[in-house]
């Protein structure tokens, strides 16, 4: 039986890929993750604006904040030298994760703005990284930037961290947008190699003893994953040219199916490994086989994207609204 699938021009044992979280960052979980038959690893995010608080954060403490606050090119050089700290401390990871695992490793970059992320990125590819994924998360908060400034920040990011590296680069994007066909579009043409749908946002919730705002289970549900699958079938129907990963929802191999099925060329896992643990990988491998076996195919690409061969699976796919039905 043959997983082995290309993802990002990368070649994978099988279509499955340890997402981006705290479990792939930590050495030994990633070593575990391969050893469990993990088809490819996206190291934990370097995030923009964590590092920018917790720099600043540290400027603003004790005597020193006084200082700063009269000499303000000098907060900013201390903060110049946290993100360069804390960039030299991701690249001996990402050095590290190369060195003992012989799968490709995917570097994760969390950012909000087009500025220092092209000369990261560079680094990061000189650290070894395979590929890097551009997580990038902005929120439609403000009234008065239009939906087409928004989606340019995504294009810039973009444009920029292209300029600087030369291996593959995949965006993870939410699904806040007007036209998502058109957005994936366009970062296709903007040089994007992959994409990842989708990334999974904090949802709040709110306690109704305390009336304060909380944190819903930070864990997915498999129901989730019908916003990826539909949203994987629209764009390869629509012939988006570049390689798609799902992310998000996919619990068991009935999951991974079902996003294979719809066209993806691979599938991230996050929840599922902190729920049933990294040895899980194993389990979702060999019931993937098993039902290959069941349904007659050899390999990956016998099925993937076979849910569009159907004369119905656009209306499938893009009927949204609610249907009535007769339970009569």
């Amino acid at each position: 039986m043959n997983l082995n699938t290309s993802y990002l021009g990368l070649e994978l044992k099988n279509p499955l890929i340890a997402s981006s979280s705290r479990l792939t960052g930590d050495l030994e979980t990633i070593i575990q993750c391969v050893h469990s038959g993990i088809g490819a690893i996206v190291l934990k995010s370097l995030f923009e604006e964590q590092i920018r608080l917790e720099a600043e954060s540290k400027a603003s403490m004790g005597s020193a904040s006084e200082y700063y606050y009269w000499f303000t090119e000098a907060k900013e050089k201390i903060v110049g030298l946290s993100l360069e700290e804390r960039l030299s401390s991701y690249l001996k990871f990402v050095e590290a994760a190369k060195k003992y695992t012989d799968v490709p490793v995917i570097s994760s970059i969390n950012c909000t703005t087009a500025e220092d992320w092209p000369k990261f990125a560079s680094a990061i590819e000189q650290a070894g990284a395979d590929a890097l994924e551009l997580n990038i998360a902005l929120f439609p908060f403000n009234a008065s930037v239009n939906c087409g400034e928004i989606e340019q920040v995504y294009y810039d990011i973009l444009n920029s961290v292209k300029k600087e590296v030369n291996i593959p680069v995949s965006i993870k994007l939410g699904y806040y947008f007007t036209n998502l066909c058109t957005v994936a579009r366009n970062l296709v043409a903007g040089g994007a190699d992959g994409l990842v749908l989708f990334n999974r946002y904090f949802r709040p919730d709110i306690d109704i003893d305390t009336m304060n705002v909380i944190s819903e289970n930070h864990m997915s549900s498999s129901d989730e994953m019908h916003i990826p699958l539909r949203w994987i079938g629209l764009l390869k129907g629509n012939d988006v040219d570049c390689d798609i990963a799902a992310s998000t929802g996919v619990h068991d191999y009935k999951g991974v199916v079902k996003q294979l099925l719809a066209g993806a060329d691979a599938v991230q896992l996050c929840s599922a490994l902190y729920l049933k643990g990294i040895p899980y990988i194993e389990t979702i491998l060999r019931d993937l086989e098993h039902w290959m076996e069941k349904h007659h195919f050899d390999n990956i690409d016998s099925f993937r994207g076979k849910a569009l061969n159907t004369q119905t699976v656009d209306a499938s796919f893009e009927r949204v609204q609610f249907l009535k039905r007769d339970f009569d």
